[in-house]
This record gives structure tokens, sequence and C-alpha cells, in this order.
């Protein structure tokens, strides 16, 4: 009898376990870690400066606030997998796929970022 007690409860566990790593992986999901950038802002030190996460439209290029510059645009899209450090991205790839192949999956982070 205790014999089958401990068959049962280590299967329980056994279970609860993959019930764990199931949900784990199902939040995860398939998305990797990404930031809104500037693309013609990179700095050799620093990287790619983060924008605003609304400035990542479809097309990639969203207007700026007009200012002595009469209103340039910004080109911002999505940078993948990056390493974020003071407002800054860099060693990230603006591949979304490359992202995901290369392991980069969205526990890692708050999954998106920007002012």
């Amino acid at each position: 009898m205790a014999e089958s007690r401990r068959r049962l409860r280590s299967s329980t566990v056994v279970l609860g376990g993959m019930g764990v790593l199931a949900a784990a992986l199902t939040s995860c999901g398939s998305d990797p870690d990404r930031r809104c950038v500037d693309r013609d802002s990179y700095d050799h030190l620093n990287g790619y400066k983060i924008v605003a996460d609304r400035s990542c439209t479809s097309s990639g290029t969203t207007p700026r606030s007009p200012g002595k510059g009469g209103g340039t645009r910004t080109d911002a899209d999505w940078y993948y997998d990056a390493d974020v450090s003071d407002g800054y991205a860099d060693d990230g790839t603006f591949s979304r796929s490359e992202a995901v192949d290369r392991g980069g999956f969205g526990c890692s982070g708050s999954g998106s970022g920007g002012g």
C-alpha cells in the first residue's frame, strides 16, 4: 500500500511539473523582446536610441515634433533581442525571424519599451 502511495505522489509531482513548464512556455510565446529604435541614431558606443513604441508604425517612418528643423522624420523600426542600457539598444537585430532563431524569447524582459 505504501508503495502505491509513493508512486502516486511521484507521478503527481511529475505531472504538476509538466503543467508548470507548459504554462511557462505558453506565456513566453515565440515573440522576441523588442524595442522601438531610431535607425538613424546609431552611436558606436551606445547603439540605437530607443524611441516611443508608437513611432514604430507599419511604414517604419513617423514625423517627429516640429522644432528648429521644421519637423524632421525619424526612421523608427523594431529592434529585437537587444541589450538595453540608458535609453539605448545594442547587439540586437532588425529581423524578427533571426531573433527567434537565435533563441530570443520574450520572457527575459518587459517585452517592449520606449517612452
